[in-house]
């Protein structure tokens, strides 16, 4: 049976994207795909967490939408 990869996150990477979101209103497919990276990372600390549950709490009551980009860099 095939063992997956370990998941590791560049350090800060969650706080980045957790500031990113809030100052522009979005989160990108890319910044998705990292969100669900994280949350099958083992060595998360509690404050990392709580920025992914602070951040779902947002997309759900509408303050950051979810757009279907890869990036936003343009």
């Amino acid at each position: 049976m095939p063992v997956d990869p370990p998941v590791h996150l560049l350090p800060c990477a969650l706080g980045d994207l957790f500031a990113q979101a809030n100052e522009n209103g979005y989160i990108t497919l890319a910044d998705r795909y990292g969100l669900m990276a994280a949350i099958f990372d083992d060595s998360l600390q509690e404050y990392e967490k709580r920025s992914i549950d602070r951040l779902i709490r947002a997309i759900y009551r509408g303050r950051i939408k979810v757009i279907d980009e890869i990036s936003a860099v343009v």
